[in-house]
């Protein structure tokens, strides 16, 4: 979808939503990728070539998402990153991790990255399409990999 769809599609529900733009990249392979927000739902949208290609779900206030029955959202990082290490052990290739030590699930399509809840860390997944696997730390602006309050 592009932003202007997800837009249309948010506003059924809710006119809360924000969006900007930023230049990034490296060396010649410059992108401008924008950032949608919507604070209502706790979701953080991201676009790339003016199609949707990353979200975010926020930690403390975004919606439940789960995957063969396991939660994803809000929970304490090293449960989940022991779910996902049994959900490897029959996948090739499937678990790898991020600098800060970040799981990652290629057949889930989901980086599970924290947030800070106090002096807690919590799960805050940011779900990413297939293509983004060949460089996946720079698919999405550094901000989507940041640990937020």
């Amino acid at each position: 979808m592009t932003a202007d769809e997800v837009t249309d599609a948010l506003l059924g529900v809710t006119g809360d939503s924000e969006h900007r733009t930023w230049t990034g990249g490296r060396g010649n392979n410059a992108w401008t990728p924008s950032e949608g927000r919507c604070r209502e739902f706790g979701v953080h949208l991201y676009y790339r070539d003016g199609r949707l290609s990353g979200v975010a779900v926020d930690a403390l206030c975004g919606p439940q998402v789960t995957a063969d029955g396991m939660a994803l959202v809000g929970r304490v990082p090293s449960v989940l990153e022991q779910w996902m290490v049994e959900h490897a052990e029959t996948l090739p290739d499937e678990l790898a991790y991020m600098s800060a030590g970040v799981p990652c699930s290629a057949s889930l399509g989901v980086v599970v990255n924290v947030q800070r809840e106090g002096d807690r860390l919590l799960t805050r997944p940011v779900f990413y399409p297939v293509e983004a696997l060949d460089d996946l730390p720079h698919w999405l602006p550094q901000r989507a990999w940041e640990i937020h309050d």
